[in-house]
């Protein structure tokens, strides 16, 4: 069963990333709740849209990340570009693109194949 947001929920919704940078606090205000209302009541209330909202923030911003790996090829000098490139993996880590890591097995002895056992059928 699909949750009922009111308004100010889809206006917090929205402003979370925008206007209040991440804030929930300052999103809670922006979306005209009271002071006193409970930010943790708030939260527990929109987990799975927060959720939502987050790998979808993520997602939009992948993009960003790759264009920043690919940048530290072109002008690998640039200032802080360490931190650069760590912060654009992590990100892109998140986003689901991991990198992948190749495995060679070796053995320096023989390897015996066996034929398939045969079925045997009782009388």
């Amino acid at each position: 069963m699909a949750k009922e947001l009111t308004e100010q929920h889809k206006k917090f919704l929205e402003v979370l990333f925008t206007e209040a940078n991440g804030d929930i606090t300052t999103a809670k205000y922006l979306a005209g709740f009271s002071r006193g209302y409970s930010t943790r009541l708030l939260t527990n209330y929109l987990k799975e849209e927060i959720i939502e909202a987050t790998q979808l923030y993520i997602a939009m911003n992948a993009p960003r990340a790759a264009m920043a790996v690919v940048g530290g090829i072109n002008m690998p000098t640039e200032l802080g570009i360490k931190d650069k490139l760590s912060a654009a993996k992590d990100l892109l880590d998140r986003a689901g693109f991991v990198k992948t890591d190749k495995v060679q097995v070796e053995s320096s002895g023989g390897v015996m194949i066996l034929p398939a056992k045969e079925k045997q059928v009782d009388d």
